[in-house]
């Protein structure tokens, strides 16, 4: 069967073949064999995102006895990685939607409710009902809340309206991103795109959203129509040097104007109009199509708990206080954070936590065999960046800036590439589930 994408023929078998031969699609192998450890723990899991199943999962594998409780009141999961190809056109918004019970492991019991206290004192997890549950370990994997409240004039109501999108906001909110931006990409105008000063989860995203509109204005012939401006929140385009450097040609190569030291603050839905802060004051610019990302802030129940940073860079917006290998709370040794909650120099990615979910369980299974582990994250973040409709670059960081290849030889990191364009479309979704059942 033979399909049609950029202008070339595409054998499907051929693209499984390659996507297989990566090690990306079929049966990925369950976690390194480990003795079973007898234990009557108590370990409680706040959050049911990927972080939250995968631990759940990976705890199920290494003990028995344990009693092992998952918390959280969304009963709905969310393929976020799947939420650009949403906006993009591409994917249905269902595409990003299951239920968190079909990557429930047996054995773990189940609270929907939300978290809404914790005691780490008295070692006690406060719910929204009302009832409270007592631990002997906690893992914290509550994600985060996107601030769009702290936009003057935004409310996620606005979505879709406009000329008004968010990738970030959900299926929905990104399925009216892409009915927002193709009537752009008809029509032309001026194209607005950029990130928060704040943490940010998968900073890449916006980024991709910018290419991706970029791409879709020249298959229409309408480029010339359009001005794309994008605002860096400081005077790089990204954490990484040389992946900023790389974006940065791209960008002139694609004539998207960069206007850095510009951080969204205020918009103006029937003016069209957003306000920025920059060093020289308030600025304010006109668009005909806007994608928002709010700021990103850790959900109350930690930002508000003993468990926020108390100094350094975190500590502002009250990101969880982690040993940045272990991922162990620093003052409360019980306790580890674990996906976009952990207060850590990277990680925000869906990638970041198939490499922290095992980090983090061997620490907690060597607390409770009173040993030590050696294991150590090493701020491992993957980004496919979308260039254009088929071409991708596979960006793959560690805690210090250093690329980290993940198939030396085979993909070249900072080319755009087809075989990333077919990683991000089609294979990174049965890695992900994978990830959740505890088997990547």
């Amino acid at each position: 069967m033979e399909t049609r994408w950029d202008g070339c023929r595409i054998d499907r078998r051929q693209l499984f073949r390659a996507a297989l031969a990566l090690g990306l699609v079929g049966s990925l192998p369950t976690a390194q064999a480990a003795p079973r450890v007898q234990s009557k723990a108590r370990i409680i899991i706040l959050g049911g995102g990927a972080a939250g199943l995968a631990t759940a999962s990976r705890l199920m594998q290494r003990l028995d006895g344990a009693s092992i409780t998952l918390v959280d009141a969304r009963k709905a999961h969310y393929y976020q990685p799947g939420f650009t190809l949403v906006a993009a056109g591409l994917k249905s918004a269902d595409y990003t939607v299951s239920e968190t019970q079909d990557y429930l492991p047996n054995g773990v019991a189940w609270r929907t409710a939300a978290a809404a206290e914790i005691d780490p004192i008295a070692r006690k997890v406060g719910l929204s009902d009302g009832s409270s549950l007592p631990y002997d370990f906690l893992v914290v994997a509550v994600g985060l809340r996107l601030d769009y409240e702290a936009i003057e004039g935004m409310s996620p109501d606005l979505i879709g309206q406009n000329g008004i999108g968010s990738v970030y906001g959900g299926p929905e909110a990104a399925a009216a991103t892409w009915r927002a931006m193709s009537v752009f990409a008809d029509q032309g105008g001026v194209g607005l795109f950029g990130r928060p000063a704040t943490e940010m989860k998968c900073a890449g995203a916006p980024l991709k959203y910018a290419f991706i509109t970029d791409d879709y204005l020249r298959r229409r012939g309408n480029r010339g129509r359009a001005k794309l401006i994008y605002a860096a929140q400081n005077t790089t385009l990204f954490s990484v040097p040389i992946v900023s450097e790389k974006v940065r040609m791209l960008f002139g190569d694609r004539d998207v104007t960069v206007a850095y030291n510009h951080v969204i603050s205020a918009l103006d839905p029937v003016k069209k109009i957003a306000t920025y802060t920059t060093p020289a004051g308030r600025v304010e610019m006109g668009f005909d199509f806007i994608n928002v990302v709010p700021p990103i802030r850790p959900p109350d129940v930690v930002r508000k708990s003993p468990l926020a940073w108390q100094s350094g860079p975190f500590a502002a917006d009250g990101w969880m206080e982690v040993d940045m290998a272990s991922l162990r709370h620093k003052r409360f040794p019980e306790i580890f954070g674990v996906g976009d909650i952990a207060g850590v120099p990277k990680g925000k990615t869906a990638a970041s936590v198939k490499w922290q979910a095992p980090v983090m369980v061997d620490h907690l299974i060597a607390s409770i065999t009173g040993g030590t582990s050696t294991s150590a994250y090493n701020g491992y973040t993957s980004c496919p960046l979308i260039t254009r409709l088929g071409r991708a670059m596979l960006v793959e960081f560690d805690y210090n800036n250093n690329l980290v290849p993940s198939f030396p030889g085979v993909i070249a990191p900072l080319e755009e590439l087809w075989v990333t364009w077919v990683m991000k479309e089609i294979a990174l979704k049965p890695t992900y589930l994978a990830m959740l059942r505890g088997q990547a």
